[in-house]
């Protein structure tokens, strides 16, 4: 058993290609927690890819539902990976931090460029006119505005991030203990 809270969540947030998906399932495992992939829940709820809701319905519907879908859900003692573009829902990012700590995913645009092969392809709730660099400029104002704990990740092997995840949780958890 961790000396994380029991019932304390951790949301995971960043990018598309951050890893928050993979990251989640292992992290779960070592904290004991339920995981919960946020993108699923969505497509579920559409029944409907991310990116055939896009190409019905656009990028701002695609943006509601997951509002719709984070304000749904009770996340109590889950690790959450959020879709890349939670962080754009006030009330979906407030309704996640009730239930613990945000940790941000950080990976430089070049790493993401590496791992994303399917950009216009993949759901990503996007402008239609705008560039993979827009993107990642914009979103990374709001990940730094909403994490409790932000993550170097570029250079990490999963290993090693899983590794920083649960010691700067760790960390987080010892500092509210005092």
């Amino acid at each position: 058993m961790s000396d994380l809270e029991v019932c304390e969540s951790v949301i995971l947030v960043g990018m598309p290609g951050a890893g928050k998906s993979t990251l989640g399932v292992m992290l779960a495992k070592a904290l004991a927690k339920d995981f919960v992939d946020t993108d699923l829940l969505i497509q579920l709820k559409a029944h409907a890819t991310l990116q055939e809701v896009l190409d019905a319905e656009g990028y701002l519907a695609l943006r509601q539902l997951e509002e719709e879908t984070l304000l749904d859900c009770d996340f109590e003692n889950h690790i959450v990976a959020t879709g890349g573009s939670a962080v754009y829902s006030e009330k979906g990012m407030a309704h996640l931090k009730t239930y613990g700590p945000v940790v941000y995913l950080d990976v430089s645009l070049e790493e993401l460029r590496r791992r994303i092969k399917d950009y216009d392809s993949r759901g990503i709730a996007k402008r239609p006119d705008q560039s993979f660099e827009s993107l990642f400029e914009e979103r990374c104002e709001l990940y730094k505005q909403y994490a409790d704990i932000t993550v170097a990740c570029t250079g990490l092997t999963l290993e090693d991030t899983l590794a920083s995840v649960i010691q700067k949780l760790s960390e987080r958890t010892a500092q509210h203990q005092r």
